[in-house]
């Protein structure tokens, strides 16, 4: 017997058991170090401290005085401001004036915000169909009137409306049997306030273009292709395949309009003036009012603060509507 054959086999260790499966269920999770949660509260650490001293202290003080007193004598402190409570928001809330705001303020972001979408839809399914470079020649022209200043767009279209020198009156007079030089837009607050409408859809429909030009673009072609063959046609295709995955979208663009919308401002104020009448008052424009024209800074601050709450509502929808989506996915 050779040598090789006296010695000791190596002894072979047995196999190694796999872990078993996680319970059904119950997924784990991968441990991640303690730094990993903190650190991005660290990284926006500076942002919410700027947050809250830009938008933190105006809300404390907008909040202090509309429970206060306060006009020209306490803003010069002649005299200390009272606390008085409730009482501002009963004289606003009693006001039929306000209710009237109320309504008038609704019904124009409303119809502002109805129009720029559906304008806004369909112009970017039109640019889905057009050559390149005219999809490109388009994108220009909304970026460049999306990113003018709203003063020098207000200023345009009060040139445009002008009752003797606008040139909408002249180009209308040519129409046989029409006589529109010297026609005054703003002699009545339904009429005036559709110019204004018209100012806030031309600047608001560029952004709603391209966001949804954005999102039309993960639309799968797969599927609409699918939907045709099934017969579908192209309001059904639009319906049933393209308007749901746009859903996220549509609702974000919708909550961000209410918003901006509810909340305009300078193109009322330019327009007028600076002096809107009774008939073309808003929430913001008569909360200024009741502050820097009567002087009565605490009213106007509660008239602000009832907006405010507003606006908070479309938010809470919004934020509902976003986490139903989040569920269903």
């Amino acid at each position: 017997m050779s040598a090789a054959d006296t010695t000791t086999p190596a002894k072979v260790p047995p196999p190694r058991q796999a872990p078993p499966p996680p319970a059904a269920g119950k997924p784990r999770r991968a441990r991640t170090p303690g730094g990993a949660t903190t650190t991005p509260w660290l990284l926006l650490a500076p942002c919410l401290l700027i947050l809250a001293l830009v938008l933190g202290y105006p809300l404390f003080r907008l909040l202090s005085l509309s429970f206060q007193k306060f006009g020209q004598s306490q803003l010069w402190g002649f005299q200390p401001a009272e606390w008085v409570g409730f009482d501002n928001f009963t004289k606003v809330l009693g006001d039929g004036e306000f209710w009237q705001v109320v309504l008038r303020t609704i019904v124009f972001a409303a119809g502002s915000v109805v129009f720029t979408m559906v304008i806004g839809m369909l112009v970017a399914l039109l640019l889905q169909r057009v050559s390149g470079w005219v999809k490109t020649l388009i994108n220009i022209v909304l970026v460049a009137s999306w990113g003018m200043p709203i003063i020098v767009a207000t200023t345009v279209f009060k040139w445009l409306f002008d009752a003797d020198y606008g040139i909408l009156n002249a180009l209308l007079s040519k129409l046989p049997g029409v006589e529109m030089i010297g026609h005054n837009w703003f002699a009545s607050g339904p009429q005036g306030l559709a110019v204004i409408m018209l100012l806030v859809i031309w600047g608001a429909v560029p952004f709603v273009v391209i966001t949804l030009s954005a999102g039309l673009t993960q639309v799968p072609a797969e599927l609409e292709e699918a939907a045709r063959l099934d017969g579908a046609g192209a309001w059904g295709v639009f319906r049933y395949v393209t308007l749901p995955i746009l859903k996220p979208i549509i609702v974000m663009l919708t909550t961000l309009s209410v918003i901006w919308d509810m909340g305009v401002f300078p193109q009322v104020f330019v327009m007028r003036n600076g002096h809107p009448e009774a008939e073309f008052q808003l929430l913001t424009t008569y909360s200024y009012d009741r502050a820097f024209v009567v002087n009565d800074y605490a009213q106007g601050s509660a008239i602000a603060l009832i907006t405010v709450l507003l606006l908070l509502g479309v938010v809470a929808v919004y934020m509902r509507q976003m986490l139903k989506i989040g569920d269903v996915e």
